[in-house]
C-alpha cells in the first residue's frame, strides 16, 4: 500500500474515532459528543449542548441532567419574542421520539446549570450526567469550549485534539 493512501486511511479512522469519543449509548438513545462554553470569572450559570438520538420504538424524555461543580440543572428554552431573548424552563424535559433526533444547541433548547462553584475552563471537560424519563441517569463529560463556541466549533476542536495525540 502506498504510503499516502495509509495515511489517508488512517486519517479516516482517526476520525470516525472521534466522533464515538465524546458519544455515550443507554439502551436505544444515543448522546452525541456533550459540551459546555467556558465561562467568565464569577460566573453563575452555564449551559449545557448535545444531540440525543432515538433508535428505539418508544420515546423518553430528557428530564434534567447535572455537572460537578454545579448547584442544580435544569432543562431550558430560549427564544427571541420581537427582539427580546426569554429564556425559560421546560418543566416537563424535552421528548424524543422513536428514530428523532433533538439537538440542545446554543439558541434553543440545553440544560442550564446553575449556582456555579467555579470557573468552566476551555479546554478542560467537566463530569456530568443526562437524566431521562425511561433511561434513568447516565454519567457523561461536557468538552468546555470557548465562550463564543457553537455547536460546529465544538466538534472542529474535538477532532484537531483527537488528530494531534496520533
Amino acid at each position: 500500500m502506498k504510503p499516502t493512501v495509509l495515511l489517508r486511511a488512517l486519517a479516516l479512522a482517526s476520525l470516525a474515532t472521534v466522533a464515538a469519543a465524546n458519544d455515550y449509548k443507554t439502551g436505544a438513545l444515543e448522546i452525541q459528543q456533550p459540551w459546555t462554553r467556558a465561562t467568565p470569572k464569577g460566573a453563575k450559570t452555564a449551559a449545557g449542548y448535545v444531540a440525543i438520538k432515538n433508535t428505539g420504538s418508544a420515546p423518553d424524555r430528557l428530564t434534567g441532567g447535572s455537572l460537578t461543580g454545579a448547584g442544580g440543572a435544569q432543562v431550558h428554552e430560549m427564544t427571541m419574542d420581537r427582539g427580546v431573548m426569554k429564556m425559560r424552563p421546560v418543566p416537563d424535559g424535552i421528548e424524543i421520539k422513536p428514530g428523532e433526533t433533538v439537538e440542545l444547541k446554543p439558541g434553543g433548547l440545553h440544560l442550564m446549570f446553575m449556582d456555579l462553584k467555579a470557573r468552566l475552563v476551555k479546554g478542560q471537560s467537566v463530569k456530568g450526567t443526562l437524566t431521562f424519563a425511561n433511561a434513568g441517569t447516565v454519567d457523561v463529560e461536557f468538552a468546555v469550549e470557548g465562550m463564543g463556541a457553537t455547536a460546529g466549533t465544538a466538534a472542529h476542536r474535538m477532532q484537531m485534539d483527537h488528530m494531534q495525540m496520533h
